[in-house]
C-alpha cells in the first residue's frame, strides 16, 4: 500500500511538472508569435526583408527632399545641411520596446536644427514624454551639443538613455564628417556606417548600469531568493515595502506586456544588460519557478503593484465577503478579457492595450490620467477585497497562469 501511495504522488508530480512545462510552451510560443507579427523580429533577429517602413506609430514619416549625396547614415542636402540616422550608428542601443533611432538634421553652420524619432515600437505616452529631450540639443552647435551633459526623464528613463545615446553617436558621426576634407568624405560615404562608429559605443555600454539599476537588480534578486529559504512575516512586509518604493516609484521596474515584447523581439545585449538585468530576473522567475512548484512567486513576492495592494489590505481587519458566484463570474470575466487581448495582441488590431496596464501607474509623470485613476482605485478597493486587480484583471499575470 504504502508503495502504491508513493507510485501515485510520484505519478500526480510528473503529470504537474509536464502540465506546467507544456504553459511555459505555450507562453513562449504565445510571445515569440506576437514580437514576430509586431515588430518582424525575434530576440534581435529582423525576420522581415526591406528594413523600416517609412511610417512608425507615432506618425513620423521620414524627409522626402531632393537629395545630392546619401549612404545609410549620412545625407548631404542641396544647400549644404546634413541628416545624420542613428539606426546603424546605434544599432546596440535599445529602449524599453526596441532600438529608438533618429534624424539629426544640421544646417551648414554645424548647429543642430531639428531631431526626427525614426520608427520605434517605444509606448506612445513615454516617448512623447522622453523626447522632451530634444530641446536640450536644437540649436547648439555640434560641438556645444556634444559637450551638454543630458539627464534621463524620470518616468521615461528607458527611452530618454536610447535617445541620449543615439543623439552621442549621431553628433560624433557629424562631427568626424565634418572635420574630413572633400576627398575624405567622399570615401566616408563608401564606408560602412556601422564600421565608420567603432569607438562610440562605449557610452551606450556603460549606460545600462546606473545605481538605480543596481538597487532594483539587489530588490529582485531578495524577492527571488529569500522566500524560497525564509517564511517570516516581517521580512515580507519589508520585501512588499522594497517593491513598492524601489521597483516601482524609483526605478519602474515590472513585468508588463510591454517588458515582455522588448525581450522577445530585441533580445538582451551587453549595452542593455545594465537596464534590463533586473527585468531579466522578474521573468526567470516568473517563467521558470512554476517548473520547481514555486506558482505565482513573482506575483506575491515581486510585483511591486501586487505589493502594494497587498500592504494597503493591513490597513483593516475588514474584508467584502464575494459570494461563490460573483467570484465565478468575475473570473470568468477575467479569463475573457485575457482571451480578447490575445486575440487583439496576435493580429496586430490593437497593441497599444499593452501602454496602460495600471503598472504604469507607478510611472507617473508620463502615465496617462485614467490609468493613474484606475490603479488609485483598485489601490482603494484592495482595502477590502484582498489583490483585485490581481485575482481579477491582470492580463500579465493570466499569461502566467495559461
Amino acid at each position: 500500500i504504502i508503495q502504491f501511495d508513493i507510485y501515485k504522488m510520484n505519478n500526480r508530480t510528473n503529470k504537474n511538472f509536464l502540465t506546467t512545462l507544456l504553459s511555459l510552451v505555450v507562453v513562449v510560443l504565445i510571445l515569440s508569435a506576437a514580437a514576430i507579427v509586431r515588430d518582424g523580429r525575434i530576440f534581435g533577429f529582423n525576420l522581415r526583408d526591406g528594413g523600416a517602413t517609412e511610417h512608425d506609430r507615432h506618425g513620423v514619416q521620414a524627409s522626402s527632399a531632393a537629395l545630392t549625396a546619401k549612404n545609410d547614415t549620412l545625407t548631404v542636402m542641396p544647400d549644404g545641411a546634413i541628416v545624420v540616422n542613428t539606426r546603424l550608428l546605434a544599432k546596440d542601443v535599445q529602449g524599453y520596446g526596441g532600438q529608438v533611432p533618429l534624424r539629426i538634421h544640421i544646417d551648414k553652420g554645424g548647429v543642430v536644427d531639428s531631431i526626427e524619432a525614426e520608427p520605434n515600437a517605444e509606448s506612445p505616452d513615454f516617448f512623447n514624454h522622453a523626447s522632451s529631450l530634444f530641446g536640450k540639443w536644437q540649436g547648439k552647435t555640434v560641438d556645444e551639443a556634444m559637450a551638454e551633459e543630458v539627464d534621463a526623464v524620470t518616468g521615461a528613463t528607458f527611452s530618454s538613455r536610447a535617445i541620449i545615446a543615439n543623439m552621442k553617436r549621431g553628433l560624433a558621426y557629424a562631427k568626424r564628417y565634418a572635420e574630413l576634407d572633400k576627398e575624405s568624405k567622399a570615401d566616408y560615404f563608401a564606408s560602412d556606417a556601422a564600421g565608420s562608429a567603432d569607438g562610440l559605443g562605449a557610452y551606450a555600454s556603460a549606460m545600462g548600469w546606473t545605481l538605480g539599476g543596481f538597487v532594483a537588480l539587489l530588490v529582485a534578486m531578495l524577492g527571488a531568493i529569500v522566500p524560497l529559504f525564509v517564511n517570516n512575516r516581517r521580512w515580507h512586509y519589508v520585501q512588499l515595502a522594497l517593491n513598492v518604493v524601489v521597483l516601482g516609484l524609483w526605478t519602474g521596474t515590472f513585468l508588463s506586456y510591454t517588458l515582455l515584447m522588448r525581450l522577445f523581439s530585441g533580445g538582451i545585449n551587453i549595452a542593455t544588460f545594465g537596464t534590463l538585468a533586473a527585468p531579466f530576473v522578474m521573468v526567470w522567475v516568473a517563467m521558470l519557478y512554476p517548473l520547481i512548484g514555486r506558482p505565482g512567486h513573482y506575483c506575491a513576492n515581486m510585483c511591486p503593484f501586487g505589493s502594494a495592494q497587498e500592504l494597503a489590505g493591513k490597513l483593516t481587519r475588514r474584508k467584502l465577503r464575494l459570494s461563490p458566484r460573483l467570484n465565478r463570474a468575475l473570473n470568468m470575466f477575467r479569463n475573457v478579457l485575457w482571451g480578447v487581448l490575445m486575440v487583439l495582441m496576435l493580429t496586430s488590431t490593437w497593441t497599444a492595450w499593452m501602454d496602460y496596464e495600471l503598472f504604469t501607474a507607478f510611472l507617473f509623470t508620463s502615465a496617462s490620467t485614467w490609468v493613474i485613476v484606475l490603479a488609485v482605485l483598485f489601490l482603494v478597493l484592495s482595502v477590502w477585497v484582498p489583490r483585485p486587480y490581481c485575482r481579477f484583471v491582470c492580463p500579465t499575470g493570466s499569461l502566467f497562469r495559461s
